[in-house]
């Protein structure tokens, strides 16, 4: 099953963009997914093609009007999750990325200025993602980010099917460290656990160090961490 992708922009020529390169290039090529960017300009009424206005009770900027906005959502209508990339939505997860790349695609709505009429957001359900605490100009980088993190996880994609078993925030747990040639580089030699050529040492290095860095860099995550011991999953000790 093809996983189908709609953008609904004010900018389609941003697609594919960098989502036309690379694993999620060759995915699109093959067929894996498919990518179709929509103008939301081509839903409004009038000769300037106006899709914003001033926000209502005053303020700076201007906001996405519910019914033009509406129209090109309605014109895409299926049962596809319809997500609205914005800062004040709940933060993106891999859990959350594996959901969509398990399912028959999405509806990505790019919000402008100042944001979207909240009445399009619950009339139309759609679903707000954030990728960050921070400020875009538009939701279009945020649309390839989604995208990005959703198709290199669809069969086939990635070379090993493997790959993605050991990535940071699986299992809740940020990578371990990765070395290659050569063996030593600027006086850093390669821990010698990993040329060892003992795939238990090796193994229980690697989680060892995963668990270290989440524990210094991501308290949050490592709180819900839950390790197996004697093939059970227990609680880390802090």
């Amino acid at each position: 099953m093809t996983f189908r992708a709609t953008v609904l922009t004010l900018y389609p020529d941003m697609f594919p963009g960098p989502l036309g390169m690379a694993l999620a290039g060759r995915a699109l090529q093959n067929g894996t997914w498919s990518l179709q960017a929509l103008n939301i300009r081509d839903f409004a009424e009038d000769r300037h093609r106006t899709v914003d206005d001033t926000p209502a009770g005053g303020g700076a900027g201007m906001v996405m009007r519910a019914d033009i906005l509406a129209k090109a959502i309605d014109h895409v209508s299926d049962d596809r999750p319809r997500l609205l990339m914005s800062p004040r939505g709940k933060p993106l997860t891999q859990h959350r990325v594996r959901e969509l790349a398990a399912g028959p695609g999405a509806v990505l709505v790019c919000g402008r200025f100042e944001g979207v009429d909240q009445r399009v957001i619950e009339s139309r359900g759609l679903e707000e993602v954030s990728i960050g605490d921070y400020i875009l100009s538009g939701g279009e980088a945020a649309a390839h980010v989604v995208l990005d993190a959703v198709v290199r996880l669809l069969p086939g994609v990635m070379g090993n099917a493997l790959s993605g078993d050991e990535e940071s925030f699986e299992n809740n747990l940020l990578e371990h460290p990765h070395y290659t040639r050569p063996p030593e580089w600027e006086g850093q030699p390669i821990p010698a656990v990993l040329l060892s050529g003992d795939h238990g040492k090796i193994c229980a290095w690697r989680r060892a160090e995963a668990e270290r860095l989440t524990a210094l860099r991501r308290p949050d995550l490592f709180s819900r961490y839950q390790p197996f011991v004697g093939g059970k999953k227990a609680k880390p000790e802090t």
